[in-house]
């Protein structure tokens, strides 16, 4: 395995036979592993599982957050080939070879994720021992990930109703939210489906499109991978929250949607040194003073307007194109207990709000689920007219 720094890692190829290259990231969490693997917001990535023994509970059918394996390469330090589970259907090795995705096993990988930890994330190649000229050539022209649409890699093309016609206890229909699919997880559906009728749509669908052809009640932008200023489908996206912002329409953005809809009302994001991912990252409620322990998984971070940096590294700037904002402000909500970056947004005068972690996460923490209930009482205030400034009346 060598970074483009010129470290080297020696260890054992499993999954497909081919060269992994990516930008090398790690990962925390002790369990989830299937659900990380299947994760979108991995694309371009080569994945470091910190927890030393990878798979031994195997693959089950039902846990998958998406229909693809979607890192570019999995490094661990061990995995049990014999895994044992009522569910499993296969080991972690038959799920790599069935998605063509390769891994490298036997690495130290502590010394890997100290040296993530401390100068960054690094571009990656690993493979055969004979082919270590050619990922060396390869390596001398790799670019970043960030630099490519990772958005239109993941996200769906056209768009499908999910709960249509479903009404709710009351017996009335239940309230349509369009879902921007940016690389979306299957349990941010489930969540959705609980308690809307949900439209599951491309990111760049168009505002326009969504009332006229659609006649949605409410947006919501997903997570997804790569750089939220990338001038790409992720930029269809912005426009359409700034859009929806401007026409006072409930928002909710959750990872790459939160960074999104910062963008969307002025904001700027930078990207951090390694990133948060795992499932034990403390958040900070500025209204209440609760802490909350939640999963995240994100290379990127929104940055308070007219503050530097709250991250102890420097703003990296990438050049999008431009977006058409909304006149909406932002406050900041929610904070990292950690290193103090932005953490959720509420939208000044607006129904909206954005969170950085994953309320949805599988299998867990849970904690920051009912935030699911904040959106879907805020929709059904806004159709009520009970909010100041609804377009269906109310104050």
């Amino acid at each position: 395995m060598l970074l483009a720094d010129g470290s080297r890692f020696e260890g054992e190829l499993f999954g497909a036979a081919k060269i992994g290259e990516g930008e090398l990231v790690f990962t925390t969490g002790m369990t989830g592993f299937q659900e990380s693997l299947t994760d979108p917001s991995f694309a371009g990535q080569v994945l470091t599982f910190t927890w030393p023994l990878l798979g031994n509970y195997g693959v089950a059918p039902s846990i998958s957050e998406s229909a693809g394996v979607w890192p570019r390469g999995v490094v661990c330090r061990e995995w049990i080939d014999h895994p044992d589970h009522r569910h499993c259907i296969g080991s972690v090795n038959e799920f790599l070879l069935a998605h063509g995705v390769p891994g490298i096993t036997e690495v130290d990988t502590r010394a890997l994720t100290m040296r993530v930890r401390e100068h960054g994330v690094i571009l990656c190649q690993f493979g055969p021992l004979e082919m270590e000229q050619e990922m060396l050539s390869r390596l001398e022209k790799m670019t970043s990930p960030d630099l490519e649409d990772l958005v239109d890699e993941v996200s769906r093309d056209d768009a499908i109703l999910i709960n249509e016609g479903v009404t709710g206890s009351d017996g009335l229909a239940l309230p349509r939210v369009a879902a921007l699919d940016c690389g979306i997880k299957y349990n941010i559906l489930r969540q959705l489906s609980n308690r809307f009728e949900v439209l599951w749509c491309p990111p760049d669908i168009g505002y326009d499109t969504l009332v006229s052809d659609w006649q949605i009640d409410a947006l919501f932008c997903s997570n997804g991978p790569g750089d939220p200023a990338h001038a790409g489908k992720a930029m269809g996206a912005r426009q359409t929250l700034a859009d929806g912002l401007n026409e006072k329409i409930p928002v909710m953005g959750i990872c790459l949607g939160h960074q999104l809809l910062g963008l969307a009302t002025g904001l700027e994001t930078y990207k951090l040194r390694y990133g948060h991912r795992g499932a034990n990252q403390p958040v900070v409620d500025l209204v209440t003073g609760k802490v909350t322990i939640t999963s995240q998984n994100h290379g990127f971070a929104v940055n308070p307007r007219g503050e530097k940096p709250l991250a102890p590294h420097p703003i990296w700037k990438s050049q999008g194109a431009p977006t058409t904002l909304s006149e909406a402000k932002t406050e900041v909500r929610f904070v990292n207990a950690n290193d103090r970056t932005v953490e959720g947004l509420d939208v000044v005068g607006r129904p909206a709000f954005s969170v950085q972690y994953h309320p949805e996460a599988c299998p867990g923490p849970h904690d920051a689920e009912p935030l699911f209930d904040r959106f879907s009482e805020i929709v059904a205030k806004e159709m009520s007219g009970q909010l100041p400034n609804s377009k269906r009346g109310g104050a």
